[in-house]
């Protein structure tokens, strides 16, 4: 319709003014511009409805769709559901839509052209010690002190664990032990340097590191190397809450 006018549903502004057809055609030709792999499908197990009202004021059809693709410049990408409300004049023309979508992927698209520095990055700090003496510790086989700096309730995932799962404190300190029966430790060996980084959104403190861990079988001598890359959440207090491992124990077997 000429008087065609496009909302946003998750404005909460009163005063509005919404876009007009010109404005609406050029965003629909901004998406087909800037988006790769595009696409709008219905939304699985949903169905457009047609509404009457009876102020006679003309037909409002709800949609339920999914959007994907790729925004060309910045990689974000967009899987979001999407709603929509159209209403048809009595001339069977399209004279409002009112949109209903996740407004932080287009957020997330517009601040991703502006660089942006989100905390610091140190290669010397106490939360690295921390790491360090906690590895050190593992090295010489000393499983009460290495897991005295991890907080009671702390988790830890590796690899080998299904997706979701993790190991209790106690759980990693006697899985440890278990391996010490059948393995010595000869050297675990930093590779490069820790980085401990320091979050500004969302204020997290986070260390990272890589290791080798050198060791031999006690059955028969034979020698591995297995590569860890080790990241530690550290809160307040400079304890550990949280170890990711990314490593695998197959190499062991």
């Amino acid at each position: 319709a000429d008087d065609f006018k496009a909302f946003n549903g998750m404005n909460s502004n009163p005063d509005a003014k919404g876009t007009n057809k010109q404005q609406f055609v050029s965003s629909v030709k901004g998406w087909k511009n800037n988006i790769d792999y595009f696409s709008i499908s219905r939304t699985k197990g949903a169905y457009p409805d047609a509404i009457e009202y009876d102020n006679d004021s003309g037909f409002w059809v709800q949609t339920w769709d999914q959007i994907k693709g790729v925004h060309k410049n910045t990689g974000v990408k967009i899987d979001m559901p999407m709603h929509r409300l159209y209403l048809v004049n009595k001339d069977n023309k399209i004279s409002r839509i009112v949109t209903y979508d996740d407004a932080s992927v287009w957020s997330e698209m517009r601040d991703a052209f502006n660089p942006r520095k989100n905390g610091i990055i140190y290669n010397q700090h106490e939360n690295i010690n921390t790491v360090r003496k906690m590895v050190v510790a593992l090295e010489h086989g000393d499983a009460d002190k290495a897991f005295s700096y991890f907080t009671d309730n702390a988790g830890f995932t590796n690899l080998d664990m299904p997706q979701g799962e993790s190991n209790t404190l106690a759980q990693e300190k006697a899985s440890f032990k278990a391996m010490l029966k059948d393995w010595t430790i000869d050297s675990i060996d930093v590779v490069g340097f820790p980085d401990y980084l320091e979050y500004e959104s969302p204020k997290l403190k986070i260390v990272m590191s890589w290791w080798d861990a050198r060791l031999t079988r006690k059955s028969d001598g034979k020698k591995v190397t297995l590569p860890l890359h080790l990241v530690h959440y550290i809160n307040d207090d400079g304890k550990i809450t949280s170890e990711i491992g990314y490593y695998t124990m197959s190499t062991l077997k």
